[in-house]
This record gives C-alpha cells, sequence and structure tokens, in this order.
C-alpha cells in the first residue's frame, strides 16, 4: 500500500521581519502621528479630520461617491487584517513572535483610547477591534495549523 503524503502550504515572505512585525500597527502608527504630531489631542480638531473628504470620484451613473478620512483609514485596516490572517499561516515559530507583539499593539489600542481623549473615536475603536480579531485569529489559525503537524 502506497502512503498518501499531505502536501503542506507555507505561506512566507523572505523577510522575517514582515513576518514577525504586526502590519495592523500602521494604522496605530499614522494615528498616533495625526493625533500627536498634527492635531494635539483637541478632540473637536480629529472629529473634523475623520469626517473630512479623503477624494471623490464620479461613476458612470453622474452620481458622485467620496469616502472620509475614517472610511480609507479603516479599509486600510480591513485590507491589513486580511493580510494578518494569512501571515498566521506561516512558521509556527514567527507566528507565535508575530503574536505576542500583536497582544502589546492591542494593549496600545486599549490604552490610548480609554486615557486620551484624541483617540476616543469611533474610528480608533474599529481598528482596535480588528487588532483584537487578529489576535484571536492568529493564535486560533496556529493552534490548528500546529495540529495539524502533529498528526
Amino acid at each position: 500500500m502506497r502512503s498518501m503524503r499531505q502536501r503542506r502550504v507555507r505561506l512566507s515572505s523572505s523577510s522575517p521581519t514582515f513576518d514577525v512585525f504586526p502590519l495592523l500597527a500602521l494604522p496605530l502608527i499614522y494615528f498616533n502621528f495625526m493625533v500627536f504630531a498634527v492635531y494635539g489631542v483637541d478632540q473637536a480638531q480629529i472629529n473634523t479630520w475623520l469626517a473630512g473628504p479623503a477624494f471623490q470620484i464620479t461613476m458612470f451613473s453622474g452620481t458622485v461617491w467620496a469616502m472620509t478620512q475614517a472610511d480609507v483609514i479603516v479599509a486600510a485596516g480591513m485590507g491589513l487584517l486580511f493580510i494578518e490572517i494569512l501571515k498566521s499561516v506561516g512558521s509556527p515559530m514567527l507566528s507565535l513572535v508575530n503574536h505576542g507583539i500583536a497582544v502589546m499593539t492591542l494593549l496600545f489600542f486599549a490604552v490610548e483610547f480609554m486615557s486620551i481623549p484624541g483617540f476616543t473615536t469611533s474610528t480608533f475603536f474599529l481598528l482596535g477591534l480588528m487588532q483584537l480579531i487578529d489576535v484571536i485569529a492568529g493564535y486560533t489559525i496556529t493552534i490548528v495549523a500546529t495540529r495539524g503537524l502533529s498528526r
């Protein structure tokens, strides 16, 4: 009888730094820069910035589709969350380091959201929620992938 070999798919990049760095830290860094360096912690200015238009596109129907700064930040976060979930399938050792750093990033989201006035926005909350989903999904995927390797 022939033994069947399972083929394992490994998603990894050539850069261990990319595999370890939590990509959802990028919107966190951007938001921190805008709050501290550009607008200060003035809640009114930050809300005005987030509600401001990012771009407008005229569709074939003639209607104008506009996105706010907040929409663009959340959309970018969703794209990065997708990439983060794909990265969870990679090397178990690098994934564990990535998950540890992701938990620290989640703590930054939580502390800033609860304690600094400029970060108490729905946009920042949604970014933090994406980070929470990344942490939970990352650990879950790593555990399931590791079980598959030991069978």
